[in-house]
């Protein structure tokens, strides 16, 4: 039936007593009172048995001037507006309403809020803009398939605030966020956080989609190297070599729209996380951390759809690999005559190897591992590093510049003769005790 073609709604009693009116009188028929009334014999029935039986009183609707039970009381009402512009100024409807919820055991819909908030005067937050047109990508069928990374610089703690970099990945098939981490800025020690977490909570992904950022790939148009030629492959960066350790396939892209799943998921963060950073007065990175795992579980379970096979593809780790020893930074070293390894301006002792043999010359790969730990890798095998003990030589320089130190101030020696003095020659000065000479 046309809703249009319905007389006006301010006529609508009158003209239902009317036409009932007739209709008792039998001017009209059942079925021409129907057609008039827009509405069905059954219906038009009911009504003149209603006017037959209490008048035109019948015809009044019986919850006329009935208080609705889901009302929104008039305190809550101008509650709502005040709290929609001081501390949750600025906040996205959608989000304002769970924002209440949890917060302020207010619980009310989505839509009733947007039209209270409309009916004060209040802008929306957000104005979505119409999406362009771009082809869509399916999902991929199975969780762990394939998982999208990237890293958002933001001033993610208030516009006063610095910029700090948000490093997180996201399951393309479920819109999981498997981790993420806050750093100063984009760093190869945010992805294998990411990555140390996404393989801890759910298992390693098939492939990894990324751009095509120097953490993962050495600029692409120079040419190779001698080595590279030789070798017959290219060189891999830190985060290169881990993937290709773990088995992970990556794909990289220059396009930012093509992981469109990880760069709405910074849209959404942007717009939530930063408010609720404020709400809880979080301005450090270090507390930014900490509260970084309470708020995915809530957006997880608040964003994230389920796989269109139920049936998980990530993978476990490979026998005798585990996650601190693979995403962590790994350098070549060659072992000493005397057991160490060089590491910036300090010496590494190696333990004794079970074997009973000796260190020197061996080819070892120095881990430094996200904890601050170093140790070092032979043959498949896993060793910790300590601080080596002093050179002698150095031992000795420094016991003699504190003998030094501990004498009282000499005299200042005289000046020794020139050539053209009486007495004539050159004087032999004595080297001091701490001199390199006497060392």
């Amino acid at each position: 039936m046309d809703r249009r073609a319905r007389p006006d709604r301010d006529r609508r009693p009158e003209q239902r007593l009317e036409v009932l009116v007739h209709l008792a009188d039998g001017a009209l028929t059942l079925e021409q009172a129907a057609a008039i009334l827009h509405r069905s014999e059954r219906q038009v029935r009911r009504l003149a048995a209603a006017y037959g039986r209490d008048g035109p009183a019948g015809l009044r609707h019986g919850n006329a001037g009935r208080i609705p039970a889901n009302r929104t009381e008039r305190g809550l009402h101008e509650r709502l507006v005040v709290l929609a512009t001081t501390l949750y100024a600025g906040v996205n409807r959608a989000h304002l309403a769970e924002l209440l919820a949890e917060r302020e055991g207010i619980v009310i819909a989505e839509r009733t809020l947007r039209r209270l908030l409309a009916e004060a005067g209040l802008p929306p937050a957000r104005i979505h803009r119409p999406p362009h047109h771009r082809s869509r990508r399916e999902r991929m069928p199975r969780a762990g398939m394939l998982l999208q990374t990237d890293g958002s610089r933001h001033r993610w703690f208030g516009a006063e605030r610095p910029f700090a970099t948000l490093v997180g990945a996201i399951d393309d098939a479920t819109s999981t966020v498997t981790g993420a981490t806050f750093r100063e800025a984009e760093d190869a020690a945010g992805y294998f956080i990411t990555l140390t977490q996404t393989s801890a909570g759910y298992g390693l992904p098939w492939t990894l989609y990324s751009d095509r950022h120097g953490i993962f790939v050495h600029a692409s148009h120079r040419p190779p190297t001698l080595t590279e030629q030789l070798t017959g492959r290219r060189f891999l960066t830190q985060v290169g070599r881990a993937l290709d350790e773990a088995g992970i396939g990556w794909l990289g892209t220059s396009s930012a729209q093509a992981k469109g799943r990880v760069e709405r998921l910074w849209g959404t963060w942007q717009d939530r996380l930063r408010v609720e950073l404020r709400l809880e007065t979080i301005t450090s990175i270090a507390e930014a951390n900490a509260f970084l795992p309470a708020f995915m579980a809530r957006h997880n379970a608040r964003f994230a759809v389920p796989a269109a096979d139920q049936e998980p593809a990530w993978r476990t780790w490979p026998e005798g690999l585990d996650a601190a020893a693979v995403f962590c930074f790994h350098y070549p070293r060659r072992v000493a005559r005397d057991a160490t390894v060089s590491w910036g301006e300090t010496a590494l002792a190696l333990p004794k190897r079970p074997d009973g043999r000796s260190w020197a010359g061996c080819a070892i790969t120095l881990e430094e591992r996200l904890d601050g730990s170093l140790w070092a890798r032979h043959e498949g095998h896993h060793y910790p590093l300590g601080e080596a003990p002093a050179d002698p030589a150095l031992l000795r320089a420094r016991h003699l510049s504190r003998r030094s130190e501990g004498r009282p101030d000499r005299p200042a020696p005289e000046p020794s003769p020139t050539p053209d003095a009486p007495g004539g020659g050159l004087s032999r000065r004595r080297p001091a005790p701490d001199h390199p000479w006497r060392r």
